[in-house]
Parts: structure tokens; C-alpha cells; sequence
């Protein structure tokens, strides 16, 4: 049974390639939707983060394919943090791509931090998120750095 769900929707015609199914960076398109999705849910809005000059970035994603997707199909993408440092605020999420039928389609694991947008260098998460953080659902390998 699939879980935490973030994000659920159709293949749509301009993100197919030339052998008629999910071009590889349509993967990563959902993938950020359903991140954004989630932290939408926990309290951190993209309002919220203006208001705090902060963003999340990358630093690595890797995608592993495990089945085809096609032109209309409904897919969901699930969310969950593998890794957190809360000294400096670097993260790891996981995502998995499933088919209407609930087959895996893709895995895509996510490296990445928290950025000050003014000064452009890392940064650490404002105190009164760490509740907020603390409600990312969790994967049952989750990992948390905090020494």
C-alpha cells in the first residue's frame, strides 16, 4: 500500500519523449512537486519561505528506473526523509514513482540543504521550524545527525 503521497496526477503529452514514454527530467519535476507539496503540508509554504530569505537546493539526485510510464497514465509520488543533520541542516529524501496499479516505477534519492537566499551560502533552519521539520515523514532507514 503506498504512502505518503504527495503528489498525484496524469502524464501529460509534453512530458513524453521521442520513445513515447516520461522523459528522465519529467521524474524530477514530480519529485520537487511532491516536495514542495509536503512542505506545504507540515507549515513551510513557499510564502513562509520567502518571508525567511531561505530555499532548499540540491547537491544530488539520483533516479533509478524500474518501470515504463506512458502518455496519460495517473502516477503518485511518495515522500519520505532518509538523512537529517539538524547541525547543519543537510537532508536526504526519497521518493518513489508509483503506476495506477501500484507498481514502483522509479526510485529517486535527493541530497540537499537549506540556503540563505541574500547571502547565497548554506545556512540552518530558524529554531521555530525544528517542530515543523520534525513532522517530514520518515523512511523506516531514516538516519538523524545531530552531534
Amino acid at each position: 500500500m503506498q504512502q505518503n503521497i504527495f503528489f498525484k496526477g496524469q502524464v501529460l503529452w509534453a512530458q513524453i519523449d521521442g520513445n513515447m514514454h516520461l522523459r528522465h527530467s519529467a521524474y524530477a519535476d514530480f519529485c520537487a512537486q511532491a516536495r514542495s507539496n509536503m512542505l506545504n503540508t507540515i507549515g513551510l509554504s513557499l510564502n513562509e519561505f520567502n518571508k525567511r530569505k531561505i530555499g532548499p537546493i540540491l547537491f544530488r539526485e539520483e533516479l533509478n528506473y524500474l518501470r515504463e510510464i506512458r502518455l496519460d497514465e495517473i502516477i503518485a509520488v511518495s515522500t519520505v526523509i532518509t538523512k537529517y543533520n539538524s547541525l547543519n541542516s543537510r537532508f536526504s529524501f526519497r521518493h518513489e514513482i508509483f503506476k495506477e496499479n501500484e507498481v514502483r516505477a522509479a526510485v529517486i534519492d535527493v541530497d540537499g540543504a537549506w540556503m540563505n537566499l541574500v547571502e547565497r551560502k548554506l545556512t540552518i533552519v530558524p529554531a521555530d521550524w525544528k517542530a515543523l521539520i520534525e513532522k517530514i515523514p520518515k523512511s523506516d532507514d531514516y538516519i538523524e545527525i545531530n552531534t
